[in-house]
């Protein structure tokens, strides 16, 4: 057995390293690659090192065990799969050998030496640094084309960002590659140009620098600091306990000393960090619970101070011009756990964030000024996107990037897209158009919760839902086909986009594919499902998936006539396939008629269960009239009745039952 992405087959990952960060490494490949039989081999040159690897990963697994988080036969899998050896030969056979020693050049440059003399012609070799630049580790390697730094964070097995680093001579196909691999088994790559530290560490680190120096000069005690970097910035820990919980204070003091001298002179370790490393002393964080207060003054001066820091370090790296705008605005917040930098300038307001940058690196006049923000100033803020665009074989390829929020639509998402979609209907190059989402798991997972939060009038709701028909619409009635490629599951508005689209395809055998669950949350479809749904696949089946929230399969909707197909191979390369067979003529698309030429008296008898019995009636409503009316006037029609479940008490429920308690809470309709 293998697992296979591409021309990239594996059955053997080798870890060179068994200390923090290489069992956690290790283990999220045994997650996501035991299915497969592939084998997990660590190498260590310590007996002590290997047995505490094999306790650390064995303790998680019975952990996720026990919570429910491996069922037993996958949890045996992964045991299975790992192996623990000091004997280098055992390498002999990887498709992908990663080291994750501690940050020593010599060490590294040894270790890959010995790894290249053992390993075959086709092995890729990574090693997981948090700062070192890959000719600096893979300086004596014969075969540079193959060499890549992985940079994975805390804790490896679950933070899903890594950032792929190739040197001057890694072969450019390879990371492309790459990066749909590691989309495949659920993590979120960026690519970064080789430069100390890389994107996002700099940015950590500088606020850790920060805090230190706060401290120091007395701007507040470290617990203060911690609570107040918490709220200004929506860190989920403070930058001193960070540093605790990842025994952060070595690599942390000897990165600033190394950024002193590639990055900006401002970086440098202060004297207690640089003591605390010495000392292998923790900082005095507030235990869990206890209560900081912190005075108005103080909190006003820390929180300048973080929101400069913040802002200047997250700018400099735009300056360096090693990675995209919207990967780092993205990675960071997902990453460090914190607001997403570049959204936070422009929610802050733009004049303001260049204010507090200025007030920053005037006390700290060694930090230059960022070239890149004030030109974001003259542009009215930063010019953000959550749509990745990228042309490949005539065809526009559309990619809905919202990891955090499972690619959730809400109005500045829809927003994106319709200029991606004007910008790939402008360009003459273009021939046809897909769209998917970012993933293994959702396509789009609905609509944002939190933009349906918001909705406080039946005027709010039908404007929202109107500007989701405007673009959805727009793709209706474009000139040259666009796909859907359900690459995950899509529900509620997620599905309402595929519907618009011209043609569907999905990966082969998935269980759960689409969904209308708005009756769950006691509102109906906004975004066309009343309308297209059973023009496209007939009342029957459309109304008990609108009524009850039901899901069905890939294989079930092959069978409804929603999709056109399933693949089991690329999905992306099906996609434009389709895509390019119909801007040929040689396919028809599938869309929504305009009339329906027969429409029942009334829907058929369906058992909604406990779901709202006054949702329901605004549902139904919205189907029948809706089917006797032209598309554009249903749809119309459907936005004024979605405004209508805004004056009901079940939406209310429906909606706080969601935000209190998850999504598989069953909320407790009162019918009115």
């Amino acid at each position: 057995m293998s697992f296979e992405y591409k021309q990239l087959k594996i059955n053997k990952i080798s870890i060179v390293g068994a200390g923090q960060i290489g069992p956690d490494i290790a283990l999220h490949f045994a997650k996501t690659l035991s299915a497969a039989g592939v084998e997990i081999v660590i190498i260590d040159i310590a007996d002590e090192a290997l047995a505490n690897a094999r306790k650390k990963i064995e303790k998680k697994i019975a952990r996720g065990e026990e919570t429910g988080a491996f069922k037993s036969q996958k949890a045996n899998r992964m045991r299975q799969a790992f192996s623990y050896t000091k004997d280098y030969q055992q390498l002999s056979g990887s498709q992908i050998v990663l080291e994750a020693a501690t940050e020593n050049e010599e060490i590294k440059d040894a270790i890959f030496k010995k790894i290249e003399s053992i390993c075959d012609e086709n092995c890729l070799f990574f090693s997981n640094s948090s700062h070192m630049q890959p000719e600096v580790i893979f300086k004596s390697m014969q075969h540079k084309n193959r060499c890549l730094v992985t940079h994975y964070f805390f804790p490896a097995e679950r933070n899903p960002v890594l950032e792929l680093i190739p040197g001057k001579e890694t072969d450019p196909g390879i990371i492309d590659m790459l990066s749909g691999f590691y989309e495949s088994i659920g993590k979120i790559p960026i690519t970064v140009k080789s430069s100390y530290g890389y994107a996002i560490d700099p940015i950590f680190e500088g606020l850790c620098q920060t805090a230190i120096l706060c401290a120091e000069k007395g701007y507040g005690t470290v617990k203060e600091i911690d609570k107040i970097a918490h709220k200004v910035l929506g860190l989920g820990v403070g930058p001193f306990t960070a540093l605790n919980l990842t025994g952060g204070n070595p690599i942390t003091d000897h990165g600033l000393e190394e950024m002193h001298e590639k990055l900006n002179p401002w970086f440098f370790s202060p004297k207690s960090l640089h003591d605390a490393v010495i000392n292998q002393t923790p900082w005095p964080t507030a235990k869990r619970g206890e209560e900081v207060p912190v005075a108005r003054e103080t909190a006003d001066r820390l929180s300048k101070q973080f929101l400069g820091a913040y802002f200047a370090l997250a700018s400099f790296i735009m300056d360096t011009g090693i990675v995209a705008l919207n990967d780092l605005n993205m990675a960071t917040e997902i990453a460090l756990v914190v607001k997403a930098p570049f959204s936070l300038m422009n929610k802050t307001g733009i004049k303001k964030s260049w204010e507090l940058v200025q007030a920053f690196c005037k006390e700290h006049n060694q930090f230059p000024l960022p070239s890149s923000l004030p030109k974001a100033v003259e542009n009215g803020g930063w010019k953000l996107s959550d749509i990745r665009s990228k042309i490949e074989d005539h065809v526009a390829i559309l990619t809905i990037m919202r990891p955090k929020y499972l690619n959730a639509l809400n109005e500045k998402v829809i927003t994106d897209l319709h200029e991606a979609l004007l910008n790939a209907e402008k360009n003459t190059s273009v021939k046809g158009i897909v769209i998917t989402g970012f993933g293994n798991k959702a396509f789009v997972s609905g609509a944002d919760i939190r933009m349906l939060a918001g909705l406080k009038t039946k005027e709010d709701a039908y404007n929202n839902s109107m500007t989701f028909h405007k673009v959805l619409n727009y793709i209706e009635s474009m000139k040259k086909p666009v796909v859907c490629a359900y690459n995950g599951f899509a529900f509620g508005g997620g599905n309402e986009l595929a519907m618009a689209c011209h043609q569907r395809i999905s990966r082969k055998g998935m269980k759960v594919l689409a969904c209308q669950p708005e009756v769950k949350l006691g509102i109906i479809p906004g975004a066309g499902a009343t309308q297209r749904l059973p023009r496209l696949i007939g009342f029957e089946k459309a109304t008990e998936m609108l009524r009850t929230g039901k899901s069905i399969s890939s294989q079930e909707a092959l069978e409804y006539g929603l999709i056109f197909k399933e693949t089991a191979d690329d999905l992306l390369s099906e996609a434009k396939s389709i895509a390019m067979l119909m801007a040929e003529g040689k396919l028809e698309a599938k869309l929504a008629t305009h009339y329906l030429n027969q429409v029942p008296d009334r829907l058929p008898d369906t058992d909604i269960g406990e779901l709202s019995k006054k949702i329901d009636q605004i549902l139904c409503r919205a189907i029948l009239d809706g089917a006797t009316m032209r598309l554009d006037k249903g749809l119309e029609l459907e936005a004024r009745l979605f405004g209508k479940c805004l004056n009901t008490e079940d939406m209310k429920i429906g909606l706080k039952t969601f935000m209190e308690e998850g999504p598989r809470a069953q909320a407790k309709f009162i019918h009115r």
